[in-house]
């Protein structure tokens, strides 16, 4: 198991930044960590790179206690911190190579990593010279430098305009076939296109934890559907596998189904057999960011 979290508390004076976080993950993990500002990923994430100490709980990344041999774990480790500390006025590779005797690593492997990342042709410049989006490409370079196999990273496409957000993205879905990725952001799309698995924390409490397939074999379907005249519910009875009919106006409805099926025909159906007309159709089907919403508002 490459993560194991168990029980992990957090106080920063009175506030409880974290209360008994528990979850463990292996290799091939590609977790998306969510939550709102302020609910915790990021003391969860430093805790887990030994760079603060919880006030109770333990911690093990690769089987090792980080809480009692922190220098140990990090050398298995890839971090990207949500403010990516960079020496400014070094140069890419010379940065790299500062990391790399760092971490006694080969030389070799600054080429490879910068080729990964994508910096070739901005590795001859000082780095204040860069953008904010190939800045966090330096600090992802470093992060993988010495071949870790725990990468954790937060926020790790700040500032990537969209094209360098497709590359990112499919960097983090290659290294996550061979290492155990954790990361955080605020793009739903981000964590659909490269996750298979979520955890959402809001208040230092883990809410949801599980693997996108899983939430997307949600079976139930809300329609909403506008009609020219005002409908009684008891109608809607009519309808197969209806769950709940909730009123929105007079003339508009919003149908929730457990179907896999798509229910939209029945509902055309359903109207021409009743002499309605539909002014309006649209699936309301929930997706992770409407996920997100229920359960952090």
């Amino acid at each position: 198991m490459s993560i194991k979290v168990i029980s992990v508390s957090k106080n920063y004076s009175n506030q409880k930044a974290l209360k008994e976080v528990a979850f463990s993950a292996d290799k091939g993990d590609v977790i998306g960590f969510l939550g709102p500002n302020g609910a915790g990923k990021s003391t969860m994430m430093k805790i887990l790179t030994g760079f603060i100490k919880p006030n109770s709980g333990e911690v093990f990344v690769n089987e090792i206690d980080v809480l009692k041999e922190p220098l140990k774990a990090q050398k298995t480790i890839g971090y990207l911190p949500e403010h990516n500390p960079l020496y400014a006025d070094m140069y890419v590779r010379e940065y790299l190579q500062f990391q790399a005797l760092i971490f006694k690593v080969d030389k070799s492997q600054i080429e490879i990593c910068i080729k990964k990342v994508g910096l070739e042709e901005e590795a001859h410049k000082k780095i204040h010279q860069l953008s904010k989006g190939y800045q966090q490409r330096v600090g992802l370079a470093a992060a993988i430098l010495h071949n870790p196999s725990v990468l954790i990273l937060d926020e790790p496409t700040t500032g990537l305009d969209p094209n360098q957000l497709v590359e990112i993205r499919e960097l983090i879905k290659e290294l996550g076939k061979e290492k155990t990725v954790l990361f955080s952001t605020h793009i739903m799309q981000e964590v659909e296109a490269v996750c298979n698995r979520v955890i959402i924390i809001k208040k230092g409490e883990i809410l949801i934890d599980k693997k996108l397939s899983e939430l997307k074999q949600n079976n139930q379907q809300t329609i909403e559907v506008t009609f020219d005249v005002k409908v009684d519910e008891p109608l809607f009875k009519k309808l197969p596998n209806v769950i709940t009919c909730k009123n929105n106006d007079g003339f508009t409805w919003q149908i929730t189904f457990e179907s896999k099926e798509d229910m939209r025909p029945k509902i055309f159906d359903f109207a021409q057999e009743n002499r309605l007309k539909i002014l309006e159709l649209n699936s309301k089907n929930k997706n992770l960011e409407t996920l997100f919403r229920e359960v952090t508002i």
